[in-house]
């Protein structure tokens, strides 16, 4: 955890997380009125959800972590896959100029799915034996918030644009006992340099450097209110 601190303060990339089993995330809070807390949560990786996705199956350690009465979700705000349309292509082509050529059909495959529809059926899994747990809390958060704001929506309207499918599915399909609550985050404020010797130095990350306080790179949105409080859905799940 120390290192994570250390590369987000320098303003460097994150290592990706593999996936590793019993990994266990300690961290100490203080809330507003100075009470102390240590919150605990497994490092999962995302391949863990692919799984359930993609080959019907869920590790038993991975089962007790979403058996929680909470639920953080974290979607990419700008990488979100779509679902594309041939009369799209079609169109796109004959714009570019380029002959669309016809070959083999390439096999369909689980993880080609969009990304609203496989996120739909995880939430769907959440509420079926052995997930189901009853009313839950859901905070949607759609992360690197910084590259999406341009778009001057709330949260909740950038996923109802991007992800209408799921943006109808939390109004009309999700357990009417669950709350849920969207937020945008940005943790890092700018892309961040990279390690490779080809990584160019980020003018953004330079800037994220020069703040007097790190805390106010982040940027954490819900509805028409903004904070630079990272903990914030943490709270709300937890309250």
């Amino acid at each position: 955890m120390h290192e994570i601190a250390k590369r987000w303060l320098h303003a460097k990339k994150q290592e990706r997380t593999f996936h590793s089993k019993n990994r266990i995330v300690t961290i100490e809070l203080k809330t507003a009125d100075d009470a102390q807390f240590v919150l605990t949560f497994p490092d999962v990786a995302g391949e863990a959800f692919a799984q359930i996705w993609e080959a019907r199956e869920c590790d038993p350690e991975v089962i007790g972590s979403l058996q929680a009465p909470g639920v953080l979700l974290f979607v990419h705000a700008t990488a979100i896959n779509r679902p594309n349309w041939i009369a799209d292509d079609e169109k796109l082509s004959q714009l570019m100029g380029v002959k669309r050529e016809s070959g083999t059909a390439i096999p369909w495959e689980a993880r080609f799915a969009p990304t609203q529809v496989q996120l739909i059926d995880l939430l769907r899994c959440l509420q079926e034996a052995p997930l189901h747990v009853g009313p839950r809390k859901l905070a949607i958060a759609l992360s690197a918030w910084d590259l999406a704001e341009g778009d001057k929506k709330t949260p909740e309207k950038y996923l109802e644009m991007h992800l209408p499918l799921l943006h109808q599915y939390l109004k009309h399909g999700l357990d009417p006992s669950w709350s849920v609550q969207v937020y945008g985050i940005s943790a890092q404020g700018a892309d961040y340099d990279g390690d490779g010797k080809d990584d160019k130095p980020s003018e953004s990350a330079k800037r994220m450097r020069e703040k007097d306080v790190p805390s106010e790179r982040i940027k954490v949105v819900v509805g028409e209110t903004f904070s630079h409080d990272l903990t914030e859905p943490l709270f709300w799940l937890l309250a």
